[in-house]
């Protein structure tokens, strides 16, 4: 018995060492009910140390055929299986003959994964340029009525060669995105404003504009502003594949999609690391800050920013302790570019701030 013990472990010992083996918390409980709001990710978190695993946890399981159909109520138990893994499964239902039932569960929604609504609008319009990529793009000249800014319903000319019946997004430049830890510019921040329709094509090369209608607007329209083929037709994907972020990254949250300097969950943000780092969508990362930095004073320890003036002169402004990173949550990218990427906020602790860090997990 002891030899055969000693054979299995030989053999699964290479699967345990894998960096996305399954890692079953300490104080994970032996059953959860599913509670309303709860999504895959929250309730893989509660028994997992990586809950971006949370396929393997729910995987080729009879009695969860699709977890998306798990609905608040439900008794999922961790049970492990013939190779020792762990996996959730449904408790038996409880039957109860009323005709109360039926109509509880015509209210109950199953729980989900990310919703893709939070984030299709970023995957269909863009929401960054470089400074190359502007300089390249098509611009607003002008529209029929000769008014400063336009509303749908009017037509607008562009400098450059559209698409007749094509869809184009039309954006303003934001504001530039830098670097906070190497101070480089990354680019801007662009704001979808309206969507439009071409209906004519021009000639640049002999200064004839294209012409758009404009069908849905969200702001005026103002000369200058960019135009850009929508990404209309573009397969969105149903789901995404997470793992953990590889390599040493370690980067910033450099801007909010609410332009908010605190925000939490589900929200979407943009980091300062993207393809040139090997980040990929469905990559997961760690957001983390560093405590206060704290000096000694005449008084005692206090945190910098409450210390004498001569004190932060002496000390640069530096803390006299090397003081921890703590974990504030973490976030999922969805949408990479060359330098930047998109993210969302999965969980929070606490409020996230812009240029905290972001790790991998």
């Amino acid at each position: 018995m002891i030899k055969r013990l000693l054979l299995i472990i030989c053999l699964f010992l290479p699967l345990v060492v894998k960096a996305d083996v399954l890692q079953i918390k300490p104080d994970a409980p032996k059953s959860y009910q599913v509670k309303k709001g709860d999504t895959l990710w929250d309730i893989s978190a509660i028994f997992l140390n990586q809950p971006w695993l949370w396929p393997k946890l729910w995987r080729l399981n009879p009695q969860i055929k699709n977890p998306h159909l798990i609905y608040p109520g439900d008794k999922l138990r961790l049970v492990y299986d013939e190779q020792g893994q762990p996996m959730l499964v449904k408790g038996k239902p409880e039957l109860k003959w009323s005709p109360k039932v039926r109509t509880k569960l015509k209210d109950q929604n199953a729980i989900s994964t990310i919703s893709l609504d939070v984030i299709a609008p970023y995957l269909r319009y863009e929401s960054f340029f470089t400074e190359q990529d502007l300089a390249l793009l098509p611009y607003v000249l002008g529209s029929d009525e000769a008014y400063k800014s336009s509303i749908d319903g009017f037509r607008v000319y562009v400098k450059g060669d559209m698409e007749v019946g094509r869809a184009y997004a039309i954006y303003q430049k934001g504001e530039a995105l830098l670097d906070p830890q190497s101070g480089e510019m990354l680019g801007y921040q662009v704001d979808l404003v309206a969507t439009a329709q071409a209906l004519r094509v021009g000639n640049i090369s002999e200064k004839i504009p294209s012409t758009l209608y404009v069908t849905d607007i969200q702001q005026e329209i103002h000369a200058g502003d960019f135009v850009v083929p929508v990404n209309e037709g573009q397969l969105l994907p149903s789901y995404f594949t997470m793992q953990a972020v590889a390599g040493d990254v370690r980067g910033a949250i450099i801007q909010s999609a609410s332009g908010g300097r605190e925000f939490g969950k589900s929200e979407v943000v943009m980091i300062n690391r993207g393809s040139d780092n090997s980040v990929r969508p469905g990559d997961v990362m760690t957001i983390k800050r560093t405590s206060p930095s704290v000096v000694e004073s005449e008084t005692g320890p206090v945190y910098t920013e409450d210390a004498p003036r001569w004190s932060r002169m002496a000390n640069a402004g530096e803390s006299d302790y090397q003081m921890p990173e703590e974990s504030l949550g973490q976030a999922m990218v969805f949408k990479v570019y060359d330098k930047v990427s998109m993210a969302l906020i999965l969980k929070s602790s606490k409020a996230i701030r812009l240029q905290d860090t972001v790790t991998a997990p």
